[in-house]
């Protein structure tokens, strides 16, 4: 199944040179691609491949690798055609590809993705952004809406300037709606995202310090995540935090409906195994644990009864909530409960102040016998906030219930700081540490059966290799 064909990828990027084998006939006939990739190590028979020009790698160097997967087309810059990569034409004939040449792959390959997405005008289209929350959300979203639709989602958190953009080329005939999230990792990205979505609803589900390091202030974080409301016509629906400090920074002047959603309601806390909630007279047992997944919960409840599950009856769409809630699974590193001889919190896919101040509380809340051992890890992209904010996480664990505390990662160094100048009786045991191989010997030795064990930290911490160390049987 071909998803463009060339004269229609011509037609989306109409400044593009098209270069390599019989190009006129290629344009005029139905011939195209069927799967578009940016690494050609996962590329397909009937790919487009993208050639990204990245800081530590070039794409156009795996091009030729990219043909002799399959890939019968390439996005390549203009100006890797001279010079050194002047082979690039020679390469593309060699196995009867075509070149697209553009200004930028990048941008050619957010064009595309916006045109594609174009051919679909009954897909209802939601953006999902904020400083934490995202993919859960959406997960959540995602499995309450496929209860009565068809929904496409983004894969894991292939959510930036180009994870979105290889999403929506995932949307096929019958899709009925899209749940996309939308991060960012520079300015001006959002709104860069939003015009390839165009979403027809967009809920931000916090702000919070996040990207603090590249944005410099609350003020600036807000103000990029409002610009997912950027391409609204004025038949839009933005959903807003009713409690976020920056709720009518983010209504201010959009040009839609404004719908402020509950972030929190009563709820019995079940401990690790979730939260039980009362909707509209009926209890559901929703299975992620803490305050802020039932957060999470509540901002996918406002999706959903924005889209109106079922339009039958109210019943029948409260019905689809329950269910769609009850049948939700942790995502990898995402409030994972690994139960065992340790029952490990594993929740080291990301991490910022907002939401490692939140894991902190939680494991301080939930009951416990044996003892609370806390892991850690460094939180990244706060550039000069960093010494600050691991100091204040370094506060938060004196005063926790945490029996023993495990700092990995040299950001963590400002919060042992704080746990050596703690005085007696309220000085707590730590451990730091920049070795992974020290950190993973140090668990081992000390840990216990029975033990609840929390590992917290920031993706490129990988703190699930300590799992293994927790889990194993001891001598």
């Amino acid at each position: 199944m071909k998803l463009m064909t060339f004269s229609e990828l011509r037609a989306a990027l109409p400044d593009a040179m098209a270069i390599g084998t019989t190009p006129k006939a290629a344009l005029e006939a139905d011939a195209g691609f069927s799967s578009v990739c940016i690494d050609s190590r996962v590329c397909r028979p009937g790919a487009l491949f993208v050639c990204l020009a990245g800081t530590a790698r070039d794409g156009h160097q795996y091009a030729e690798a990219a043909f002799k997967a399959g890939a019968v087309a390439a996005l390549v810059e203009k100006g890797k055609l001279s010079g050194g990569m002047s082979g690039l034409e020679a390469v593309a004939r060699q196995y009867g590809a075509i070149l697209f040449a553009v200004d930028s792959t990048l941008r050619a390959l957010q064009d595309a993705a916006k045109a594609y997405l174009e051919q679909f005008p009954g897909l209802l289209k939601i953006g999902v952004t904020g400083s934490s929350g995202k993919t859960t959300v959406k997960e959540i979203a995602g499995a309450i809406l496929s209860r009565e639709k068809k929904v496409v989602m983004n894969k894991g958190n292939l959510n930036s300037e180009t994870g979105l953009p290889l999403s929506v080329f995932e949307v096929r005939d019958g899709d009925e709606v899209g749940v996309f999230e939308m991060g960012m990792n520079r300015r001006g990205e959002i709104r860069e995202l939003s015009r390839i979505l165009k979403p027809h609803v967009a809920l931000v589900t916090n702000i919070g310090e996040a990207h603090i390091g590249m944005l410099g202030s609350l003020e600036a974080i807000a103000a990029e995540k409002k610009a997912i409301f950027s391409e609204f016509t004025g038949k839009e629906t933005a959903l807003i935090p009713a409690s976020d400090a920056f709720r009518d920074f983010l209504a201010h002047e959009v040009n839609g409906k404004v719908v402020f959603y509950e972030t929190m309601r009563p709820a019995t806390d079940l401990g690790l195994d979730g939260v039980e909630l009362e909707l509209d007279g009926e209890r559901v047992r929703f299975p992620l644990p803490g305050a802020y997944n039932l957060k999470n919960a509540l901002a996918a409840i406002a999706i959903a009864q924005e889209v109106r599950v079922a339009t039958s009856e109210a019943r029948a769409a409260t019905s689809s909530i329950k269910k769609g809630l009850e049948s939700v699974q942790p995502l990898f590193g995402r409030s994972e409960i690994i139960r065992g001889r340790v029952t490990i919190i594993q929740d080291c896919y990301n991490a910022n102040p907002s939401s490692m101040a939140a894991a902190i509380e939680f494991c301080d809340s939930v009951a416990w016998s044996g003892r609370r051992i806390y892991v850690i890890g460094s939180m990244l992209e706060l550039g000069a906030y960093s010494e600050t904010a691991h100091a204040r996480i370094g506060r938060l664990l004196s005063g926790s219930r945490a029996d023993f505390v495990y700092l990995f990662g040299a950001e963590t160094r400002a919060a042992a700081d704080i746990l050596e100048k703690s005085e007696k009786p309220a000085k707590k045991p730590f451990f730091f540490t920049e070795n992974m191989a020290e950190l993973i010997d140090a668990v081992a030795q000390d840990v216990r059966e029975g033990d609840l064990a929390l590992l917290k930290g920031s993706r490129s911490c990988a703190l699930e290799r300590l799992t293994a160390a927790l889990t194993v049987d001891g001598e």
